[in-house]
C-alpha cells in the first residue's frame, strides 16, 4: 500500500506530449516510440521528437515490436513497419478488412490476423497463411522455435507455419482475446471475455483455471526469471506462480500494489525481478517482485485517465508510457 514512506521516483520522469490517447509504446533501439490511436507515431525523446503518419487514412488497433522497428496494424486493413528514422514499410494491405491481432519478433518475422485468416511473414519476406476456427483476437510468437499461438472462440491453437501440418488446438468453451506463452515454452495462457484466465500445460493440455477477477484481464507480463506472470483486472497486480511442473494450478497467487483503482497495465523488466504496474486512475508503481517494495513513478496532477501503455527498455534502464488522454513520460532508473 502506497504511504508516506514510499519512495519515489516522480523527479527521474520527463514527461512527453503525446497530443492523443496513446495505444501503445516501444523502444526502437534507444529511440522511444510512442503510438497514437489515430494513426500517427512518435519518435525520440523530450524536445527532439517528430511525427510518422503511418497510418495516415485510419487508426492503429494493434501494436508489436520488430526488433528495431515497431509494427502496426489499423482498420484501414494495412500492416506497417516503421523504423527510428521514421521509414515505413507496407507489409500487408487487406482493403475493408481490420487487423484484429498482430504479433513479431526481433529478427523481423511478423504475424497477424484479418478475422479467421492468420497470416505468417518471416524474417525474409515468405508469407504462409492459415485458417482459425473463429475470429483470431490473440497472437504470439513463442519463446522457442518458429511457432505461432492464436487465440479465438472456443480456445487456442499453436501453428508451425513452415509445415503443412494444421494448428494444434487447445480447447476451452468461451471466448479467449489475448494469448501468451511462458518463457520456457512449457505453459499456454489466454485472457478470456468473463473475468479469467486460462491455460493448458502444452505437453499434455492439462487444464489451467485463474479466475476470481473483478475485471477483465488485458494485460500480461511474465517476470525475467519466467517464474511469475503478472496480469491486470484487479484492484491490485494479480501475479501467479509458473515455477513448478504443474505451474498454478492448486496454488494462490500473489497480489502486490493494493490501491483503491483497478490495474490496467503491467510490464515486467527484462534484467531485474522489477514490475511497472499502471493503474486506471492514471498511477504508476514500481515494485520489486523479490520483497513487494514499492517506488512511486507517476501521482497524476491532472490527467487521471487511465494508463494504457507500458513498456521496458531492453537494458531494463528505462521505462516509457502513456496515457488514454494523450500524455507520455520516460522514467530513467537512478
Amino acid at each position: 500500500m502506497v504511504d508516506e514512506k514510499t519512495q519515489s521516483l516522480r523527479d527521474h520522469v520527463v514527461m512527453l506530449e503525446a497530443g492523443a490517447p496513446v495505444s501503445a509504446v516501444a523502444f526502437l533501439g534507444k529511440t522511444p516510440a510512442i503510438v497514437l490511436d489515430g494513426g500517427e507515431i512518435l519518435l525520440g525523446e523530450h524536445g527532439a521528437q517528430t511525427r510518422v503518419a503511418a497510418h495516415p487514412d485510419g487508426a492503429i488497433l494493434v501494436t508489436a515490436q520488430a526488433g528495431k522497428a515497431v509494427v502496426t496494424g489499423g482498420d484501414d486493413g494495412r500492416v506497417v513497419r516503421t523504423d527510428a528514422t521514421g521509414a515505413c514499410e507496407e507489409i500487408s494491405a487487406t482493403k475493408g478488412r481490420w487487423i484484429d491481432a498482430l504479433t513479431a519478433r526481433d529478427d523481423g518475422a511478423i504475424a497477424w490476423a484479418c478475422g479467421k485468416d492468420v497470416f505468417c511473414r518471416d524474417a525474409k519476406g515468405a508469407t504462409k497463411r492459415v485458417s482459425a476456427p473463429t475470429t483470431a483476437r490473440g497472437l504470439v510468437f513463442t519463446p522457442k522455435g518458429y511457432r505461432v499461438a492464436m487465440a479465438y472462440y472456443g480456445g487456442a491453437a499453436l501453428w508451425f507455419p513452415n509445415t503443412e501440418s494444421p494448428p494444434e488446438a487447445f480447447e476451452w468453451k468461451g471466448s479467449h482475446l489475448d494469448v501468451t506463452v511462458s518463457p520456457d515454452g512449457r505453459f499456454l495462457v489466454t485472457s478470456m471475455q468473463e473475468n479469467a484466465l486460462h491455460g493448458w500445460r502444452i505437453a499434455d493440455k492439462a487444464h489451467m483455471r485463474m479466475s476470481g477477477y473483478p475485471a477483465k484481464v488485458r494485460s500480461m507480463s511474465w517476470s525475467a526469471d519466467g517464474f511469475w506472470l503478472a496480469t491486470s483486472g484487479a484492484d491490485s497486480c494479480v501475479i501467479w506462480p509458473f515455477k513448478d511442473k504443474d505451474g498454478p494450478m492448486n496454488k494462490q497467487p500473489r497480489e502486490l500494489a493494493a490501491r483503491k483503482a483497478k490495474v490496467a497495465r503491467v510490464a515486467c523488466n527484462s534484467k531485474a525481478l522489477l514490475l511497472a504496474i499502471g493503474f486506471e486512475d492514471g498511477w504508476i508503481l514500481l515494485v520489486r517482485l523479490n520483497d513487494g517494495s514499492e517506488m512511486l513513478v507517476r501521482r497524476p496532477d491532472g490527467d487521471r485517465s487511465p494508463i494504457t501503455a507500458l513498456v521496458w527498455s531492453n537494458d531494463g534502464t528505462r521505462l516509457l508510457f502513456g496515457t488514454e488522454a494523450g500524455e507520455a513520460g520516460l522514467l530513467t532508473l537512478p
